[in-house]
């Protein structure tokens, strides 16, 4: 009789846990799939047989008072050392005990979908409705998937264990394998008579209305996660979380940049040379917006705390009005006469004044003003 204590390198006072650390240390040594050795089938069959006896309390009992572990078993080594038993000695898990039927109640899918809103909603938060296409719970069989009045029973094919098992030779003598059981898809019963409103499944498809709370500060991308309003899970199960991704539209005003709104005010050319007051349109209403006397084009002006609500901060963002400096391009005799008035009182009419030119350049330069003069 082998000496299962030496293979494994052990005491013969070692306890289970030592007992498969030693045998994980040796197998992983000795396996033919690391070990290409030509003994490396023969040793790891040694290791893996003592490891059968001494992981066993019933063989090591026989073993240690000298009797065959193996007597009255019909298969020899081998007989009940299942492919999980290997598995559990190399990775430490339970695996047998976490098998068995499944449950068919299922948490359900997260989904996302997408919300337009207008700029406005960002700028101060509001309330959306949202339309989903989603899964409910069917209210015919609350769920379970059968008929009201029925239930299910236990699978005979594999007597509500959820799963058949194999049996293959292999060098390591019979390995067992197991497998969903085909028939009852795992779960260990079989539904008798399937509910008619769900097929069998415990929840119907339907369209849903929800109102959505948009906070402020919200841009294109910003996801809100709305728990338990997705769809629910088979028979019965729990709802996932709806993801709604926010889409802002454009405005036809105002563009924004992070929290600051722009927008762009055509201002007459004689309103900048002089100064004015003009009214602006903010998403709080008309605003009045002075204009510097001399004010040049592209000059800005802002006005604070109008713009977009911070998402996670109080406060907002502010109005930046650009200055678009308006030329005419079109004049009367009058209005001419006056600019050229106005220019030559500005002492503008002679260009060497306004640029350096030289030769060709400054013949040009006279050249527009005598066309300004109607010359």
């Amino acid at each position: 009789m082998n000496d299962y204590y030496a293979d494994l390198g052990v005491s013969r006072d070692a306890s289970a846990e030592e007992i498969k650390k030693a045998y994980r240390k040796k197998a992983r040594q000795l396996h033919p799939d690391v070990n290409p050795g030509p003994d490396a089938e023969a040793e790891f069959k040694r290791v893996s047989q003592a490891y059968d006896v001494l992981s066993d309390q019933g063989k090591r009992s026989a073993y240690d008072r000298g009797q065959d572990p193996y007597a009255g078993a019909s298969g020899g080594f081998g007989q009940g050392f299942t492919f999980t038993d290997i598995m559990d000695a190399f990775f430490g898990g339970t695996a047998a005990g976490a098998r068995g039927p499944r449950s068919r109640v299922q948490r359900g899918h997260d989904a996302l979908v997408r919300l337009d809103v207008e700029l406005a909603t960002a700028v101060f938060g509001g309330e959306e409705n949202l339309t989903v296409d989603t899964a409910v719970r069917c209210t015919t069989c609350t769920g379970s998937g059968a008929q009201p009045g029925s239930g299910t029973r236990t699978c005979a094919v594999c007597s509500g264990r959820g799963e058949v098992q194999q049996v293959q030779r292999s060098f390591l003598g019979q390995v067992m394998t197991s497998r969903p059981c085909q028939a009852c898809r795992g779960y260990g019963d079989v539904i008798e008579h399937p509910c008619f409103d769900c097929s069998g499944e415990g929840r119907v498809r339907t369209r849903r209305e929800l109102t959505i709370k948009v906070p402020a500060g919200v841009d294109s991308g910003t996801r809100i996660q709305l728990a338990g309003e997705s769809e629910v899970g088979p028979f019965g199960g729990e709802a996932g979380d709806l993801y709604v991704e926010i889409a802002v539209a454009p405005h036809e005003s105002f563009t924004r940049r992070g929290d600051d709104l722009h927008c762009r005010v055509e201002v007459p050319m004689t309103a900048a040379a002089l100064g004015a007051t003009l009214p602006v349109e903010t998403f709080d209403g008309p605003v009045e917006v002075d204009v510097p006397e001399g004010t040049q084009p592209g000059q800005t002006v802002t006005l604070p705390g109008l713009g977009v609500g911070h998402l996670r901060s109080q406060g907002r963002g502010d109005v930046v009005v650009h200055l678009d400096v308006r030329v005419p391009t079109r004049l009367t005799a009058a209005q001419r006469e006056l600019l050229v008035q106005l220019a030559a009182e500005r002492g503008e009419t002679d260009p060497e004044g306004r640029m350096a030119t030289t030769g060709s350049h400054a013949g040009r330069a006279g050249k527009f003003w005598d066309a300004l003069r109607g010359r």
